[in-house]
């Protein structure tokens, strides 16, 4: 009898892609569901339920994928791992990989939480009770993100607010503590700030000129760039 509810792996993808928007939307918006056959490692997101890192049907397997590849039949679940999208938002995921009914490999069931609203909540409740805030921890990442993110992040605590919804001068006062700290000597700095602030990298670089030419302006009159 139990022959009889082994399941093939399209049987097992055709089913998955049933339920992945229940279980999105069971989370809400902070929630993304992405369903892979690693049978075609090239474009292997054959599913998506969601809106979170910019998955689309046909993309390829991300690093977590391959590395779950690499293991064949001895993967097991990779849960509450967390990783950063290009604009610094901060997702905590799980990838969970599917057998087939010879027990073997083909795919994975990937849930992607962004929580970067819980993280600043935590900073800012942790301020309050005296404690420290605690940088955030990344699996996909570089210096360059952990300085820009524990700049930007007690940015955001100081002035209670993300980093996306900084006026201009708060955005200078932002950018003059990266620029202190020597960000931008960093090849491929600019860019990761300016995704992470929601501008273009054009504005990024007028407002870093304006830091540097005035290094004391913080006019509260200034326009939204």
């Amino acid at each position: 009898m139990s022959r009889l509810w082994r399941m093939t792996a399209d049987a097992i993808l055709g089913a998955l892609k049933g339920v992945m928007p229940g279980l999105a939307a069971t989370f809400g918006r902070s929630c993304e569901v992405v369903l892979h056959d690693y049978r075609q490692p090239d474009n292997s997101v054959v599913a998506v339920a969601g809106e979170l890192t910019g998955r689309r049907v046909g993309s390829a397997m991300s690093e977590i994928g391959l590395a779950v590849l690499a293991r064949g039949n001895e993967a097991v679940d990779e849960l509450n791992y967390l990783t950063r999208t290009p604009a610094g938002r901060l997702i905590k995921s799980s990838t969970m990989p599917l057998r087939d009914e010879r027990g073997e490999v083909f795919g994975a069931l990937c849930v992607n939480l962004d929580v970067t609203a819980l993280r600043q909540v935590g900073d800012l409740l942790a301020d309050l009770a005296g404690g420290d805030v605690t940088p955030a921890t990344t699996t996909f990442t570089d210096d360059i993100e952990e300085v820009v993110d524990a700049v930007v992040r007690s940015e955001e605590l100081a002035l209670a607010k993300p980093a996306d919804a900084l006026s201009k001068p708060e955005r200078l006062r932002l950018l003059r503590a990266l620029d202190q700290r020597g960000v931008f000597q960093l090849r491929g700095a600019a860019p990761r700030v300016a995704a992470r602030l929601g501008i273009s990298r054009a504005s990024l670089y007028a407002d870093l000129a304006a830091c540097r030419t005035d290094p004391t302006d913080t006019d509260p009159t200034d326009e939204e760039r």
